[in-house]
């Protein structure tokens, strides 16, 4: 991620600036610009988001969102995948899903470019944890490595083809290996 200009401003203003493609976020008063995905990246954020929301959409317990603008504490973040649990979800009023989303998501999801820094990618997860998210993932594809971030836990590191993965409580009966994972490489 690269940084767009070293003058800081405010969230206000960045909230005022048209969306940027790919996306931009916002922490620290300062503009960054997400890399665009890739091959790897795309493919394992829309088989994710499928598979979490055959499973959990069509049960009314959560719903995943490929790229959804998450702004909330002072941060405007795009996760590759936020997902927020039904009764989380937020709706405008006539109850159709808005377009703005103030809370952090209960599970975020992100994907490592190679050219993106994982040192804030990691920022982004910690501060989901820290405002409200019962899981973080973070995908390294290029390694088949999972790491999973929990609020006031250590950081948990799976590699090995068969460990199987944790989710949220939520999402309890969703069972992904970490080779079932990297496995949506290859369909």
């Amino acid at each position: 991620m690269l940084a767009i200009a070293t003058q800081t401003i405010s969230l206000t203003e960045f909230l005022a600036l048209p969306e940027t493609k790919p996306a931009s976020e916002y922490g620290n008063g300062q503009i960054i610009t997400k890399p665009m995905p890739k091959g790897k990246h795309s493919a394992l954020q829309g088989e994710l988001v499928t598979l979490i929301n055959h499973l959990l959409r069509a049960s009314h317990r959560a719903r995943a969102f490929p790229e959804l603008r998450c702004t909330f504490g002072d941060r405007s973040i795009v996760p590759d995948i936020a997902t927020y649990t039904w009764e989380r979800i937020h709706r405008d009023p006539n109850g159709e899903i808005a377009n703005t989303f103030t809370t952090a998501p209960d599970w975020v999801i992100e994907i490592l470019s190679p050219d993106q820094s994982q040192t804030r990618v990691i920022k982004n997860i910690l501060h989901c944890l820290k405002h409200g998210t019962e899981m973080g993932w973070l995908l390294d594809a290029s390694d088949r490595t999972v790491f999973v971030y929990r609020p006031h836990q250590e950081t948990e590191v799976y590699e090995q083809p068969d460990a199987v993965l944790p989710v949220p409580s939520f999402a309890s009966d969703l069972c992904l290996t970490v080779n079932d994972l990297f496995a949506l490489l290859f369909n």
